[in-house]
């Protein structure tokens, strides 16, 4: 027996000097710093180890002899590399991928790992997944790398760094190339299906890769669209390897924030892959009686079965009390007489949402030439909401004259709900046909957005009659004895009057029983477009050729629900060409001509009063320029020249005796030129800027003094820089810095009026500091304690921007 144990432990101890031997090493990816999530495989046995966030791999306990690894990552070209081990041998392999451009998604299921500011794919400008340098249109982009950097919790907080876009209003609500679109449009985008949000608050940004814009009519390939642009926001998607964060942050305004974001695989195979964001945040502001409180829950999940078919899951769920804010109030055409703290509201006031959007998306690989992608959204949002606002007028006295320093008010109690469905179905084939190569894209898209029954508002406005039991809208001088007035004559009115010059006492809690209501319905309303397009993206040699043609038709149900309910149908057709020519491997030169439209809707068709019948908006685009990378493709720059022409647009006719009525411009046009440039200067600096020059006016209108006026909200310049350095030795070791400033000139509020509000610079900075798994970042905003407004419609509605504030997060990822 003892003769057995001796020989059993040398046998032992045999075995294991000859698994002494270990591989270990790095994995890269081609022309930059980033390191991959990666898995390593050993051919002759099928032992793997996964690769870390930092790209760190090692296979330990190998026996002597030769091994063939297989590298492998998503997106990348698999390599494999030839090793021989003897005993006792720890041998060093470090590889560097390239990406695989043939294996790009058509619809985006697969979370993706560049980790710069750089993004140097999109699937919104071609329907599939093709390289921003291929395509023909200038696309800006903040990706979430720049998102954290910059500290930004809102969509509307990150169009500074767009070149060409600008806020509009507090809302969700801004200007491209000099046309407006909003939240309520319907023209903007998540994951390139159409949804909408509430139009009163921005989207949040913790759950998204990244927010991009393209520019000009997306008609062609979306349906009715704005012609300045549309908005994408894309959502994290799962990776394949276990990445956690958790971050806390406090600041000022008494904000208070926690995020969350999980992802890995669910199951050894890596077949089902999930992520977890989520987000709580309760803050204040520097305007008056303004909150926000959010909770975002935003799961999702990638299935892959096999290498043909993927599936994609995601729902975002946002529950948002806040109170709506209009806007700042000033003396009349005195746009610096009032604090920028100074809001409208009541203590009392509140706004209640709640909103779902649910994505589910497949992708199959019928064969190797033909795929299929189908995807649906569904957008549903909950409205309940009270409001102290004004009426957007000066109060009057008896003698019908204006108040320089009191703003009439009104109330408004609102229900409504919305849903939006939106499919997406399209098939991709490659073909070659002699020296060409062709990607054809066939495809089918249907949208549809329905209010239900029930939605309603009460109205409390104007002034009381003369008997006190109800109002009169508008005060008329010449009938005084139609009202209830005061003991110096001047008219009661039905909500008492802001004062200007005694906010406070304006502020507080209201008595709602002491008002008189009218009630306004939201008739139930219902609308559906539907679009047939194909696509050919074309390849001889250094020239592609993206050339398109969609047919689209909008129905709007006239009186939906009742019994005189009637269709109105207006449809159109969509060219699309664009043009690529690669000069040099880092030089594309692009250009492009698209058209647009957008349909003027059936409740505009159908009111008598709105002075009628309007054809649909039309519009076009010729764009050209070029797009480069440099630092070894670290850094990309896009220039761009564009002339944006849209005929029909509607403005209200300001007739204070038809408060409906409407009059048609009969062209506008946009045209400049703009600058984007993303990505890392080295290893350590990391930049992100732009710069737009834009004239945008009105070219033909029956009011010649509008002609040539530049657009409201449109400045001429604008520009931002961001920029982050870190340090990775001497006394600076593992500190972080950023500086940011951006720009606009003077800005028209409206295209009749001459009021004004002043252009600015603002200046921002960050600090980081990174320890491990930890990280701490304070970011100072507004460094200068700058006065500016970021929009506004006149000096009763203009929205200031933020002073001087700061931001410290606390983060760990494990």
């Amino acid at each position: 027996m003892k003769k057995i144990c001796i020989i059993l432990l040398f046998g032992l101890s045999a075995i294991l000097r000859a698994q002494s031997s270990s591989v270990k090493g790095k994995i890269y990816t081609e022309n930059t710093p980033d390191y991959l999530y990666s898995t390593v495989i050993i051919k002759e046995n099928n032992r793997q180890a996964d690769a870390d966030k930092n790209g760190n791999y090692e296979l330990k306990n190998l026996n002597s002899g030769t091994y063939t690894l297989l590298f492998t990552a998503l997106g990348y070209i698999s390599q494999e590399k030839k090793v021989t081990l003897s005993e006792n041998e720890n041998t060093i392999i470090n590889v560097t991928l390239k990406e695989n451009i043939n294996a790009l998604q058509t619809v985006e299921i697969i979370g993706r790992k560049e980790k710069s500011y750089k993004n140097t794919r999109s699937f919104i400008g071609a329907k599939t997944e093709i390289a921003l340098k291929d395509l023909p249109q200038s696309v800006s982009y903040a990706t979430k790398e720049l998102i954290a950097d910059q500290g930004t919790m809102r969509v509307g907080e990150l169009v500074k760094n767009f070149s060409g876009v600008t806020q509009f209003t507090f809302y969700d609500d801004i200007s491209i190339r000099g046309f407006r679109i909003n939240g309520q449009s319907n023209t903007q985008l998540l994951n390139g299906l159409r949804t909408s949000t509430g139009f009163w608050k921005q989207p949040l940004t913790n759950y998204l890769e990244r927010v991009e814009v393209l520019k000009g009519p997306s008609s062609a390939l979306f349906g009715n669209a704005s012609p300045g642009g549309v908005v994408n926001r894309v959502t994290k998607k799962p990776l394949d390897q276990a990445a956690n964060s958790i971050s806390f942050s406090t600041g000022s305004f008494n904000t208070l924030r926690a995020l969350g974001d999980f992802t890995g695989p669910l199951n050894e195979d890596k077949t089902l892959l999930y992520r977890l964001n989520i987000g709580y945040e309760n803050a204040n502001s520097f305007r008056d009686l303004q909150f926000d409180k959010n909770i975002v829950i935003a799961p999702s999940f990638s299935f892959l079965p096999n290498d043909k078919t993927r599936v994609n899951f995601d729902l975002i769920y946002n529950n948002s009390k806040s109170i709506l804010d209009r806007g700042q109030s000033t003396y009349e055409n005195d746009l610096y007489s009032t604090n920028i703290r100074q809001s409208l509201n009541a203590s009392n006031d509140y706004l209640n949402e709640e909103t779902y959007i649910l994505t589910t998306s497949l992708n199959h690989q019928l064969s190797d030439n033909l795929s299929f992608s189908a995807s649906y959204i569904r957008t549903g949002y909950n409205e309940d909401l009270l409001e102290h606002r004004g009426a957007n007028k000066y109060a009057v006295d008896g003698n019908g004259v204006s108040i320089p320093t009191a703003i009439e008010m009104q109330v408004f109690m609102r229900k409504r709900k919305r849903y939006i469905d939106n499919i997406s179905n399209f098939f991709v084939y490659k073909t070659k046909t002699g020296i060409l190569d062709h990607n054809l894209v066939l495809g089918y898209d249907y949208a549809q957005e329905k209010l239900p029954a029930g939605g309603s508002q009460l109205e409390a406005k104007g002034y009381r009659n003369a008997a006190n039991t109800g109002a009169i809208n508008t005060y008329n001088p010449n009938n005084q004895s139609a009202y209830l007035l005061d003991a110096n004559g001047n008219p009661v009115p039905n909500v008492a009057h802001f004062d200007l010059s005694n906010p406070y006492n304006s502020q507080q809690l209201k008595d709602m029983s002491k008002y008189f209501y009218t009630t306004r319905a939201y008739d139930p309303t219902f609308y559906s477009t539907y679009g047939i397009y194909l696509q050919d993206q074309i390849k001889l040699g250094s020239l592609k050729a993206l050339l398109g043609v969609r047919y689209d038709e909008y129905i709007d149900r006239e009186n939906y629900t009742k019994d005189n309910e009637k269709k109105v149908k207006q449809h159109s057709f969509l060219p699309r060409l664009g043009l690529t020519y690669t000069l040099t491997p880092n030089v594309n030169l692009y250009s492009t001509y698209v058209k647009g439209y957008n349909p003027q809707t059936a409740s505009i068709i159908s009111n008598p009063n709105a002075g009628g019948p309007f054809d649909p908006l039309e519009s076009n685009m010729i764009e050209f320029g070029g797009k480069s990378s440099w630092f070894n493709e670290s850094l990309y720059v896009t220039l761009a020249f564009y002339k944006i022409k849209e005929k029909n647009s509607l403005y209200n006719a300001n007739d204070s005796s038809n408060i409906d009525l409407m009059r048609a411009i009969g062209e506008q046009e946009s045209k400049g030129i703009e600058i984007d440039l993303n990505g890392r200067i080295t290893n350590q600096w990391s930049i992100s800027a732009a710069y737009s020059f834009n004239e945008s006016s009105i070219t033909d209108s029956p009011v010649a003094s509008e002609i040539g006026r530049q657009k409201p909200n449109t400045p001429k310049h604008q520009g931002n820089i961001w920029t982050r350095y870190n340090f990775t030795e001497g006394a600076l070791k593992d500190f972080g810095l950023a500086f940011g400033s951006n720009f606009v000139t003077q800005r028209n509020l409206s295209i009749s009026a001459t009021q004004t509000i002043p252009g600015y610079t603002v200046m921002n900075a960050a600090l980081y500091y990174t320890i491990n798994k930890f990280k701490i970042q304070l970011n100072a905003n507004n460094i200068a304690n700058k006065t500016y407004w970021v929009g506004g419609y006149d000096y009763i509605r203009v929205f200031p921007g933020a002073p001087k504030n700061w931001l410290l997060t606390l983060g760990y990822s494990f």
